[in-house]
């Protein structure tokens, strides 16, 4: 009996728990039915795909104007396109598109959940690759049919319209319309016009050199175009090939001979408005890369720059003190140039000269060149960072590291030499036992923090070494890098982006993009204002006086081994001006070093350019007789200090590289160094101690480590 009624209840038991599983599941599935349908519906009306393309807006030039409004060049709406079948184009080219953007192309639907996937551990793991997530079907979608937007709403239309063209076309008609519609610079959309534009042949004449070096040209096609910046295309071309190695599109001796043969590029004299063209150019590629060639070249923007034409102009006359040397292989007269003038206080480029206007590489922005001295600045930042002042001594006397034995310019030593002097002079051997005491990755460290993006830091071969102190690089810095680092000198130590753009409106006056500085405390005002109050001395007294403008001004010379490269970066309280002058191909320029050419082109130019401007003290920091710091007072000159400087001593003559050894770092520097024997200049007590001890740095370069150095 027990057992009977025991059974049932254990029947019923569970069916409540029973029927509300099953309601849940239900409504559960309801849900999830609706969220879809939901999800759907939003998709679907985010799309906004047509069959009639005839609505989409006509073709609009874009302006391009200066800080003042002036009409600075018309971006002309007009498409270099020849459509050609993909019969008529090179099976190279074809494999060297798909090896390096889409390796799945004829195997997904459209989109590549693998590749995403691929890009996005690449991205984790900080590892390079040549490829990124969007296919060639997306890419497609989004140059024929779609903005540049970085929204999610435009990834969504993107995926969703190359769903629907997989379905409608086959991959070879997909991938003939992606290659006749993408653009390779120069004006120049699909792969006929790219050919005759750079090699001026029919697309179906392209051996596989020169297929790789156009599937290289879009990712990035103003910075990556050979008549832009040839090293970078060449660079780029031999990654397409690496990538159709990799996936068997060519054997180890077609990627050989490829690699290593020469390009025979279209002969052609470059088209150069004016000197503006490098600027032109640069807010293009800033345009471009950021929302694409369409828009530019075919949505009537208004792009308001922060150039000032006035300033432009008296930055072409002023680079024309430059000699002629010679011309290059290229047919280029030599030396070359480089100029950026930048606000500090907003860190607005107001002129920028990239060369001497009769090519398209912009020296200012790509030119990565070795510094000389016009690095040291960065060692005293950081001195001032670590509480020393500028009347903090250390002992000129010699050093060895290694098989290293770094000279002064005149190959003598002056005892105890405090830093206003060693930056004055630009003293080698103390800025080097400065560097040691501080400690090099601290120096870097500040560079960084100043907006110097080329360092190395890691690798076999790296700056992390005592020649990075005289600026024996193993890269080098680029002009704008080094003007915009000064800037903050200039600033209290706020260090700015360089900023071009100040606002883009669209063809209805809609403002879509504004400037938003990006800004950063990168030293301490105190540090700042003590590099701006010694560097004032280097112009008034020292190897930057050819830069005397007779105004408040502050700035350091830089020279490289054999005179390869010549420095002067200069500012007063309203304008940051950097002036690099060197050959393209590294030629020597004897008799020219910072404080001669480039000094003279930035005394000019700043002459001319603040012509207008009242004359301002630099409002920061002093220095009292003791060395230390009196702050909130209008800072001039170290008393204390100018007056005991031989202001009436002639300059030696500014020639003398130091052979540092097997280092090729840099030029010591520039002349005007008093030598122990003659110079009154700072005198100390026989018994003072230097405040940086006279021993041999912990760090020490390998030996050659830096036979490339200065190069």
């Amino acid at each position: 009996m027990n057992t009977g009624t025991q059974a049932p209840q254990q029947r019923r038991g569970p069916k409540p728990k029973h029927s509300w599983s099953k309601i849940f599941l239900v409504a559960s599935v309801v849900f999830v039915v609706m969220l879809v349908g939901v999800g759907c519906g939003f998709l679907t009306a985010t799309i906004n795909t047509k069959d009639d393309l005839s609505a989409i807006q006509p073709a609009a030039s874009s302006q391009i104007y200066d800080i003042n409004g002036k009409l600075i060049k018309n971006v002309h709406a007009v498409e270099n396109r020849v459509p050609v079948p993909l019969s008529k184009i090179p099976i190279n080219l074809q494999n060297a598109f798909i090896a390096n953007e889409d390796t799945r192309f004829y195997e997904h639907c459209g989109i590549d959940p693998i590749g995403i996937l691929r890009a996005l551990w690449a991205d984790i793991t900080h590892r390079s690759i040549s490829e990124g997530g969007s296919t060639i079907t997306q890419q497609l979608a989004k140059n024929a049919y779609l903005t540049q937007d970085r929204t999610f709403k435009r990834k969504i239309q993107e995926v969703f319209l190359a769903l629907q063209l997989e379905h409608r076309y086959t991959k070879k008609e997909i991938l003939q319309m992606y290659l006749n519609q993408i653009y390779f610079g120069q004006g120049a959309y699909g792969v006929q016009a790219a050919a005759q534009t750079y090699f001026g042949k029919d697309v179906s004449e392209l051996d596989l050199s020169e297929c790789a070096m156009l599937a290289g040209i879009p990712r990035s096609p103003n910075y990556y175009s050979p008549l832009n910046n040839l090293e970078a295309a060449k660079k780029r071309k031999t990654v397409v090939l690496e990538q159709m190695l990799k996936h068997n599109y060519i054997t180890q001796d077609q990627f050989i001979q490829a690699n290593n043969e020469p390009l025979h590029l279209r002969s052609r004299k470059a088209h150069v408005d004016n000197s503006t063209s490098y600027f032109v150019n640069y807010v293009i590629q800033l345009m471009i890369d950021k929302y694409g060639a369409d828009k530019v070249y075919r949505e009537g923007l208004k792009i308001y720059t922060t150039l000032d034409l006035n300033k432009q102009h008296d930055a072409e006359q002023a680079i024309k003190a430059l000699p002629n040397l010679k011309r290059n292989s290229a047919g280029l007269e030599q030396p070359q140039v480089a100029l950026v003038a930048i606000n500090p206080h907003n860190g607005y480029i107001e002129a920028m000269i990239g060369g001497r206007g009769n090519d398209q590489f912009n020296r200012a922005i790509m030119a990565v060149r070795q510094p000389g001295s016009a690095f040291k600045p960065f060692v005293f930042a950081t001195t001032f960072e670590n509480n020393m002042t500028p009347s903090t001594t250390v002992e000129d006397s010699p050093l060895k590291i290694g098989d290293w034995q770094p000279q002064n310019d005149d190959r003598t030593f002056r005892g105890l030499v405090s830093i206003r002097q060693i930056a004055t002079y630009s003293i080698n051997v103390p800025t080097i036992k400065l560097a040691n005491s501080l400690g090099i990755q601290n120096v870097l460290s500040t560079a960084q923090s100043l907006g110097i993006s080329t360092l190395v830091m890691q690798g076999d071969s790296n700056d992390l070494n005592l020649a990075s102190a005289l600026g024996g690089l193993t890269r080098g810095v680029t002009p704008i890098d080094m003007a915009a680092a000064y800037a903050a000198f200039d600033n209290n130590g706020v260090y700015i982006k360089p900023i071009a753009i100040i606002r883009v409106l669209d063809r209805n006056g809609q403002v879509i993009d504004e400037a938003q500085p990006q800004k950063v405390q990168a030293i301490s005002p105190r540090s700042a204002n003590l590099v701006t109050n010694i560097l004032q001395d280097v112009i008034k007294y020292g190897t930057g006086r050819r830069a005397n403008i007779g105004r408040p001004a502050a700035g350091k010379t830089g020279t490289t081994d054999d005179f390869e490269n010549a420095w002067f970066i200069g500012y007063t309280p309203n304008l940051v001006t950097a002036v690099w002058v060197g050959g393209d191909d590294n030629m020597p320029m004897p008799g020219i070093y910072g404080g001669t050419v480039p000094a003279k082109i930035w005394h000019n130019f700043m002459i001319k350019a603040l012509a207008n401007t009242p004359v301002a003290n630099f409002s920061g920091v002093a220095v009292n007789n003791s060395g230390n710091t009196v702050t909130n007072v209008t800072s001039v000159y170290d008393k204390d200090n100018a007056t005991n400087q031989d202001k009436d001593k002639s300059a030696k003559a500014d020639k003398t590289d130091v052979k540092n050894g097997d280092k090729k770092s840099t030029k010591p520097e520039d002349s005007n160094s008093p030598n122990s024997s003659s110079s009154n200049t700072h005198k100390h007590s026989q018994h003072e101690q230097p405040a940086v001890p006279n021993s041999p740095p912990a760090v020490q370069p390998k030996p050659g480590e830096q036979n490339d150095k200065g190069m």
